[in-house]
């Protein structure tokens, strides 16, 4: 028979004690980065809408919350009504022949009058074939022979004209349909028989002659006051590679880069962004944040974490914005003194309150990068709140600047959307292609300029005719 184990010392109790505690409390860590991570979502974090899967919960609350505004069109709203017009394309004619009550002929000397109801349709599209015939003439003096020139861009027999180039470009570039899809399309509408290859050359033709007009766009961007930027991942040649945006309220600039980290350059002004740390290393730039980023953060905290001060930090953003908001709509150029001081006290309050929180928590056992202490989320976000205070709150004092940084996410959403249609580039040549398009589309809808038009527009009469919004 085995003897009885020996009965443990206190200290070995105390130890074996200890080792459980930090086993327990390492578990409980474990769980809470689980459960946030099963708790993030395209509400509360930068997870993007199609990651919420299936099971997307009901938006019942938005970001931006009440404006108090009952819902519909508002007062002065002019509507998207369908109006008859003065001048219709086709008149027809409906007669009556016997008179509904007594059945007596009429006839149209009984006229008194007509109700008009106007059909608004779209005719059949067909081809419209123009055919250029250069005279040829033999001179009676000296005999030679001389032929009438064609005009510019007739260089075929039998080629298509600029409308079809614009419209292919406008399904491939704007209505990002794949290429095999714009030759069916152009088939089903037009009867212009393209094959895929032809789809891919009429875009690189007119991006080519549109690189102008991008390059001075680009430019404006960079001298504006204010600019957005972000930046998207792409697959290009099957590596991963980048499209970067900087944009305003009436321009918008692309530019692919095989590097997350290639910064535009030559830019001044104040830069709107998400706070990715490489921004900061540009010179000649002040920052502001987009706090819309912040919001989603904030409500992760709270709904997750449980943080209290998370709430008091949403709650004074929100308030800030509209206090703004309020202040713009009265034609105020800032906010009076008193109210900025308040909203300095009111930050720095939550903000200590919040760091006071995370010293009474227990430290993070696991070790960070280079064996640094980690600190939580929450931890970290308070950090950035203090060390930005005036990037955070730049809209406040500035009202040029948004309180978010929405425009250049606006602006990028068409390559996720490219992505998803029509999958990834096979070389950098189409990509750029695609930035230069899209960036003279983007640009062309903020102008308010028919973008039909605009594709089949010369790019030099376009930049005369590109108008500089004095704000970003």
């Amino acid at each position: 028979m085995q003897g009885t184990p020996p009965t443990p010392t206190n200290e070995e109790l105390y130890a074996i004690i200890q080792r459980q505690a930090g086993i327990i409390e390492r578990l409980e860590q474990e769980v809470a980065e689980l459960k946030r991570q099963l708790g993030l979502n395209s509400k509360n974090s930068g997870k993007p809408p199609s990651s919420d899967g299936l099971k997307k919960a009901a938006r019942v609350k938005s970001l931006r919350g009440k404006s108090g505004k009952p819902s519909g069109g508002q007062p002065g709203h002019e509507g998207e009504t369908l109006r008859q017009v003065e001048k219709p394309g086709i008149i027809k004619k409906h007669n009556a022949r016997t008179c509904t009550h007594c059945r007596a002929r009429l006839n149209a000397s009984m006229v008194t009058g007509v109700v008009k109801r106007q059909v608004f349709d779209i005719p059949k599209p067909v081809l419209e074939v123009t055919e250029h015939q250069a005279e040829i003439y033999t001179c009676t003096h000296c005999k030679a022979v001389t032929q009438a020139a064609f005009p510019e861009g007739v260089t075929s027999s039998a080629q298509y004209g600029p409308r079809v180039h614009a419209t292919t470009v406008y399904l491939s570039f704007s209505q990002l349909l794949p290429e095999d899809r714009v030759a069916e399309t152009m088939s089903d509408l037009f009867g212009a028989r393209l094959c895929p290859a032809t789809v891919s050359a009429m875009g690189a033709k007119r991006a080519s002659d549109l690189k102008p007009l991008a390059d001075i766009i680009a430019a404006q961007v960079a001298a504006a006051p204010v600019k957005h930027l972000d930046e998207t991942g792409c697959r290009i040649g099957g590596r991963t590679q980048w499209l970067h945006v900087a944009s305003t309220l009436g321009l918008t600039s692309y530019r692919v880069s095989p590097r997350r980290g290639s910064l535009p350059s030559l830019m001044t002004g104040i830069i709107v962004h998400d706070h990715w740390k490489p921004y900061y290393t540009m010179t000649d730039v002040d920052h502001a944040l987009c706090n819309a980023h912040h919001l989603r953060e904030l409500k992760a905290l709270i709904e997750i974490e449980k943080e209290p001060w998370a709430k008091r930090m949403y709650k004074l953003l929100i308030k800030a914005c509209r206090t703004v908001e309020r202040a713009i709509a009265r034609g105020a150029d800032a906010l009076a003194a008193a109210t900025m001081r308040r909203l300095d006290r009111l930050y720095d309050a939550v903000v200590v309150s919040g760091l006071a929180f995370h010293r009474a928590q227990p430290a993070l056992l696991k070790k960070g990068a280079r064996g640094r202490q980690p600190r939580r989320t929450g931890h970290n976000l308070l950090m950035r709140f203090r060390n930005f205070k005036s990037d955070v709150l730049r809209f406040a004092r500035n009202f040029l600047v948004p309180f978010a940084n929405n425009q250049a996410e606006r602006d990028i959403r068409m390559m996720k959307v490219k992505q998803k249609i029509s999958g990834c580039f096979r070389s950098t040549f189409g990509a750029e292609n695609f930035a230069t398009l899209r960036a003279i589309i983007s640009t062309a809808r903020k102008q308010s300029w028919n973008i039909l038009d605009t594709l089949v527009t010369p790019a030099q009469d376009l930049i005369f005719r590109l108008k500089v919004p004095d704000v970003g």
